[in-house]
């Protein structure tokens, strides 16, 4: 007889593997269609966030604007889903070995893989907004004009904005309605009642999360970082007996990895917004279900340093005339811009990723 414990890491190893072999094999049937159909910007981006133009940018990333897939991302959020489905069919078959390794749990699972999905389709919709060409034939293409007209460039960022927070809403529902989540925990004070604030605190952390997905902006940077986040909380489920969360986590890891695999330089791929905001929202619902939430801007601190950029950037050009704080922004721009090669900022990233990973898991289980 195999030890709980012993059991609940071979669980974890075995999805977390799994999940990089399937990742892995299905990317050669990804990328066939990503450049049959050549689904790439069209034009590279050339205004920034608060105005201005992007040399920066458009000096170290303008070929791979316009030469390099998105859609990287549906590895990510097709994997796990996957993986669920096909233990818990399996799980019926009577197998007790195929039972324990079930992970699809009402407690612990549906809803982060819910949550996976649906924000995933509405990247997945950003993306294909990006990267499709008019139609040629007259009818479709007028009807593309006209659709076009408040898409261009894909969803504006007030309706993902909007879209997210939906997303939130029915998640923070879920939490404050079904499960009476009525507080949070705050490592070395306790719990604190919110009440009702719980619903707009939770959909506050899943906006300022997902702004966070401003990392996806170098090579291999977004892979390595949201690796280093969800192995972090995969820890925290695990200490806390949350097997099938645990599991999911580093599902979500597998597939990342294998994603990173093909990420990095050159890409064969990016992640997109299908892949971003599928994480983002996703690592929001974690951070409640394991009580972490408080630990998350520690844990996923290169999310908040990204999007902390970006809204210094935006308020000094605002408010100073133009004047800005970065040579670029967000802030592996400005790295770039200081004339360190992207493979640098990327993996300097990834070692102080890692190391706030580390620390925030210690806070969390010592607090």
């Amino acid at each position: 007889m195999i030890p709980l414990l012993s059991f609940s890491v071979i669980k974890i190893a075995l999805m977390a593997s799994s999940a990089f072999l399937v990742a892995f094999l299905l990317t050669p049937w990804l990328t066939t269609i990503l450049y049959k159909y050549k689904l790439w910007r069209k034009q590279v981006r050339q205004e920034a966030m608060g105005g201005g133009g992007l040399p920066i940018f458009k000096k170290f990333h303008q070929e791979g604007e316009i030469k390099t897939p998105r859609f990287g991302g549906v590895l990510i959020w097709i994997t796990p889903p996957l993986l669920a489905l096909v233990f818990f069919l399996l799980s019926k078959t009577g197998n007790p070995w195929f039972k324990e390794l079930n992970f699809f749990s009402r407690s612990e699972t549906w809803l982060p893989l819910a949550t996976l999905v649906a924000a995933s389709a509405v990247g997945f919709l950003d993306d294909i907004l990006q990267v499709l060409s008019a139609p040629t034939n007259r009818l479709l293409r007028s009807l593309w004009e006209e659709i076009s007209k408040y898409t261009a460039g894909g969803l504006s960022l007030r309706l993902r904005f909007t879209l997210v927070s939906l997303i939130g809403l029915a998640g923070a529902w879920w939490f404050f309605g079904k499960l009476g989540w009525d507080s949070v925990y705050v490592p070395f004070v306790g719990d604190v009642f919110l009440g009702w604030l719980m619903i707009p605190f939770f959909v506050l952390v899943m906006l300022a999360t997902y702004s966070g997905g401003v990392i996806d902006g170098i090579d291999g940077l977004s892979g390595g970082a949201f690796a280093s986040i969800f192995t972090a909380y995969g820890l925290i489920s695990l200490s806390q007996q949350q097997i099938d969360l645990a599991t999911l986590c580093f599902a979500i890891v597998g597939a990342v990895l294998a994603f990173l695999w093909f990420n990095i330089p050159p890409a064969r791929f990016y992640m997109g917004e299908t892949g971003i905001m599928g994480l983002t929202a996703t690592l929001t619902v974690v951070a409640f279900l394991t009580d972490s939430v408080m630990v998350l801007p520690i844990i996923g601190i290169l999310l908040v340093a990204e999007s902390g950029s970006v809204i210094i950037q935006v308020a000094s050009k605002k408010l100073r005339k133009g004047k800005k704080v970065f040579l670029a922004a967000p802030i592996h721009h400005h790295f770039e811009g200081k004339g360190w090669p992207s493979t640098k900022v990327t993996m300097r990233f990834w070692i102080v990723g890692i190391v706030a990973a580390f620390v925030g898991v210690a806070i969390r289980l010592i607090g």
